[in-house]
């Protein structure tokens, strides 16, 4: 590693480790978090959620995901129908993406471009993996795998990838004279594994997540057939994105 990455890699991981300047919007974030940890009443849930109308339509979009692709039968018809289906960690997972994206579609160029493809690229992603649980349950050799948490997992595919390049776009616009996308490249590759697992960290996500997160990119085994994480490494096996190769 160049003296150059390492300084940068050294300011890039002060910024992941900045939640308010990741996440950006915390007003619901935090209270929900709290709400879900305190195994609140549901109507606080409810209440928590509603308070932004963008994210109680998000996720009651996300929750008829699976019924819109055949695996669940019952359609979540309101928000109160879409938390209850949806479980707590799955509520959070969701909550979690939607204000992450919402803080990178304000990235200035270039960045704002790259980090949508990486979006896209998680979004094709999830598609890929309940197309999967749904064509396994067609020959009836499905899992008992929860397809929203198969869905909340693949959303979070190239995590390591949409933190480090969120982390530069501020970094650079911090500098007097930026910093070579070339760098971010090299930091990217190189670094990969090691700057997911920080971020996972530092932004609060679930341990489970980051279990099936490693176990999706081989970087940890499993005996559970019912893992997630097994159906995404074939996803990301066949796209060549693992970051330990089969």
């Amino acid at each position: 590693m160049t003296k150059l990455e390492q300084q940068v890699l050294t300011q890039v991981h002060a910024i992941i480790g900045n939640e308010e300047q990741v996440i950006g919007r915390r007003g619901i974030l935090i209270p929900l978090k709290k709400a879900l940890i305190n195994e609140a009443d549901i109507r606080v849930v409810i209440d928590t959620v509603s308070a932004d109308p963008a994210l109680a339509a998000h996720l009651l979009l996300r929750s008829n995901t699976a019924h819109a692709a055949g695996i669940v039968l019952t359609k979540s018809r309101s928000v109160k129908d879409a938390l209850i289906r949806l479980g707590q960690v799955n509520i959070y997972r969701y909550a979690f993406s939607f204000y992450l994206k919402e803080r990178l579609d304000e990235l200035s160029e270039p960045y704002k471009k790259l980090v949508q493809g990486y979006w896209e690229l998680n979004e094709n992603i999830a598609m890929d993996c309940i197309a999967l649980i749904r064509e396994e349950s067609a020959t009836n050799t499905s899992s008992k795998i929860d397809a929203d948490e198969m869905q909340t997992l693949a959303l979070f595919s190239v995590f390591g990838q949409v933190i480090t390049l969120t982390a530069f776009a501020y970094l650079n616009a911090e500098l007097p004279r930026p910093v070579s996308l070339k760098v971010l490249k090299s930091l990217i590759d190189k670094q990969q594994q090691q700057l997911s697992l920080e971020a996972f960290e530092s932004l609060g996500l679930d341990d489970d997540l980051r279990e099936e997160f490693l176990i999706a990119h081989n970087l940890r085994q499993t005996q559970n057939p019912d893992s997630p994480g097994l159906v995404l490494r074939r996803v990301l096996s066949k796209r060549g994105l693992l970051i330990n190769p089969l």
